[in-house]
């Protein structure tokens, strides 16, 4: 659930869909595999509930991955019958077949920048030598012949004469960190191995901090993972002599740890969580031998990190008393939360901050759509930077002595384009613009507001082909999230413009439960409030079908990983809304979640099974796995995972779907597809995210009832 690296016109008459024919008649009797069922019982405050599908959690046996094997020939056996598939997948693959170039970045005396020429599985980092010319630096589609060995990050030493780089392996998010030299290429240390939600922050030449766990017993891909450790290596010296720098004491057990040195060696900072949400903060002079860890923040009430410093002088983000976040300063020499400064006070929309050049730029979300501000380190306002239109703007980020910067802008209709930045005089002009065989002029992406249950007002944004007749019959994916104060900010997505040019409407709300409007929104979305997100996912339903952009016979709701359950709970509890029902790596068995790698830190959003008989009941009557009833028809479903998420583990789906073959009653099929050696999603090569489209989208609309594509 944590941020991670990177994120068409010319056939339009290839995806032109014609009416459907309604029913299909093969698929009124399907035949799923067999699952069998234990006698499994767990009793929570009196309640015994029964989980006959238990064995399915043991991801390391022989009889789960026959169960794997068997469902996977199911579906795509039923994939592959679908005559217009092929058809979809080729032109995914003519749209994306186009050469993608991200933003500039220098370390040391070399610039690199990440560049795809289309269909490469991984992005490749190039770097442009003293003459100007670029060379290939670092390719990892040749990590693995298949593809699924994925670069994970970059961290250059202080002189950029280093590198260290994390790699992940089927999908997993164990990584094994490799130090090269940059002149040369050559690995100069032995790999650093079992690293897990970790970043890599280089203290000058020397070495570098990282986090992990201890390794788990039994699965590394699904045994419970709570105490996080940051270490120091020093270059030169074996793993087994990595000094523990902090989470070696009882006092010091946290579920999440990262350490930041800052940009001018001066200081460590280290932030500890027990959830998602909420942060201890630490701090450490490097410039004084065994200097003590300072406590800056010594509760969970506040996300708080400090961006930077201008000799002793912090500066530091956090929602403490802001729940749309604002900057604060402090002195290093007294850093404790009480002292901080306003600096840039809250406003009424949530902000988020970079720094590069010397400068501070503050970027707030305006119902969902960035707004730019450029301050001085005195606080000064110098500009607001004019965007090329409505949309999502990154980037303005950059060493302090950057001459330019650069920022990428897009939204649901165009291609994210690459735009150098003058910080002097705040002017802009493209760097890259993405040659991709789509016309965004000929559609639109509106933003609305409805309302949902309980009377809240929800934005959402509306997109799809100009002349679109809003006559209930448009085929359309509702997309959501509402979680983990995740923000569903617009952007492009080579996928969805495929699919709007096959005449799909797609439609994003920003939901209650997510970032959109700070904290208060995220916490309206947590715990005992989880069912105001679903209530906001089906109010857009609602509002899409009585605007006519669709009907429920043409509805499909899609999300991943908290998003999958939003679609498990929203189809479960209303099943005749949708006719089509895609999550994704879902957390669907809300009673067991927190028991599964690092799942109990989602307890902020979610609160547990064994927290209170209260919520044991709360999330027992809107748990997916435990709400699928017997008999009930439920929309055409494709649950997808991968084999090797260790994130959201893959019983969740498997448990999920057998429930749903079991119970299912009337035509729709339930199927699940799972991508072996694959994870929760980062580092998925191109030609899998390729398949992986085409067999979304040829299921949708063939249980919409589609026969061809002309």
């Amino acid at each position: 659930m944590k941020k991670t690296l990177m994120g068409s016109l010319a056939m339009l008459t290839l995806f032109a869909c014609e009416q459907p024919e309604q029913p299909k008649e093969e698929i009124a009797t399907m035949q799923y595999p067999e699952t069998k069922k234990v006698d499994s019982t767990d009793t929570y405050f009196g309640t015994t509930v029964k989980d006959p599908y238990r064995w399915l959690e043991d991801d390391m046996s022989a009889e789960t991955a026959e169960w794997v094997k068997a469902q996977n020939k199911h579906t795509f056996a039923y994939l592959n019958e679908i005559p217009f598939k092929d058809k979809i997948k080729k032109r995914l693959e003519e749209l994306w077949n186009y050469e993608k170039i991200g933003s500039p970045f220098k370390e040391g005396e070399n610039t690199y920048y990440y560049k795809n020429n289309g269909l490469q599985n991984q992005y490749v980092i190039y770097k442009v030598n003293e003459e100007g010319e670029d060379e290939v630096f670092l390719d990892p589609n040749k990590f693995s012949e298949d593809g699924t060995t994925s670069l994970g990050g970059l961290s250059f030493s202080k002189n950029g004469e280093k590198l260290a780089y994390s790699i992940s392996e089927g999908g997993s998010d164990w990584r094994k960190v490799i130090v090269i030299d940059v002149a040369s290429k050559n690995i100069i240390e032995d790999t650093i191995v079992d690293v897990k939600f970790s970043g890599i922050s280089w203290l000058g030449n020397e070495g570098f901090y990282y986090s992990s766990y201890d390794k788990p017993k039994g699965s590394e891909l699904s045994a419970k993972t709570d105490h996080h450790k940051v270490y120091y290596h020093k270059l030169g010296t074996p793993q087994s002599q990595d000094q523990l720098v902090f989470g070696g004491n009882p006092g010091e057990k946290y579920r999440y740890v990262g350490a930041d040195v800052s940009e001018d060696n001066r200081y460590l900072f280290i932030s500890c969580q027990e959830s998602t949400s909420g942060n201890k903060l630490f701090m450490k002079d490097l410039t004084i031998k065994d200097a003590p860890l300072v406590t800056m923040v010594n509760h969970f009430d506040n996300d708080s990190y400090v961006m930077d410093n201008k000799d002793s002088l912090l500066y530091i983000v956090t929602n403490m008393g802001a729940p749309n976040k604002k900057v604060v300063t402090v002195n290093a020499n007294n850093p404790a939360s009480e002292n901080w400064v306003d600096f840039i006070p809250e406003t009424e929309n949530v902000l988020s901050v970079s720094t590069g050049a010397g400068y501070i730029f503050t970027t707030y979300m305006v119902d969902a759509v960035s707004q730019v501000k450029q301050y001085d380190y005195d606080g000064k306002l110098i500009r607001e930077i004019e965007l090329p239109g409505l949309g999502t703007a990154g980037g303005f980020g950059g060493k302090k002595d950057a001459e330019v910067l650069y920022y990428s802008f897009s939204n649901y209709k165009t291609p994210g384009t690459s735009f150098v930045f003058d910080p002097k005089d705040g002017t802009s002009e493209v760097y890259k613009k993405p040659a991709v065989d789509f016309n965004a002029d000929d559609y639109v992406s509106e933003q609305v507001f409805y309302t949902s249950k309980d009377g809240t007002k929800v934005p959402m944004i509306i997109t799809y082909k100009k002349g679109t007749e809003m006559n209930g019959k448009n085929p359309t994916i509702l997309y959501g999230y509402g979680g983990f104060n995740v923000s569903l900010t617009p952007s492009f997505s080579i996928g969805n413009a495929a699919w709007l040019e096959m005449g799909g409407v797609y439609a994003v709300p920003n939901l209650r439960g997510g970032g959109e409007y700070g904290k208060k929104w995220h916490d309206a979305g947590t715990q005992m409030q989880k069912q105001n997100v679903f209530d906001d996912f089906i109010a857009a339903a609602e509002f899409l079908i009585e605007k006519n952009y669709t009907s429920s016979d043409y509805l499909a709701i899609r999300g991943g990983s908290n998003g999958g359950l939003l679609v498990g709970a929203t189809m479960t509890q209303r099943p005749n809304l949708m006719k089509v029902a895609l999550p994704a790596v879902g957390v669907l068995d809300m009673l067991r979640y927190h028991t599964f790698t690092a799942g109990a830190g989602w307890a902020y959003d979610y609160g547990t099974s064994d927290q209170s008989e209260e919520m044991f009941n709360y999330l027992l009557g809107y748990s997916p796995v435990h709400n699928v009833v017997k008999g009930s028809e439920y929309p055409a479903t494709m649950v997808t995972t991968g084999d090797h998420d260790d994130r959201v583990v893959p019983a969740h789906s498997f448990k999920f779907a057998a429930e749903l073959q079991d119970k299912q009653s009337g035509a729709n099929p339930v199927l699940i597809r799972i991508e072996t050696n694959a994870g929760h999603g980062a580092g998925t090569p191109v030609s899998k995210t390729i398949e992986q489209y085409a067999d979304i989208f040829a299921f949708t609309l063939y249980n919409m009832g589609y026969t061809q594509l002309p």
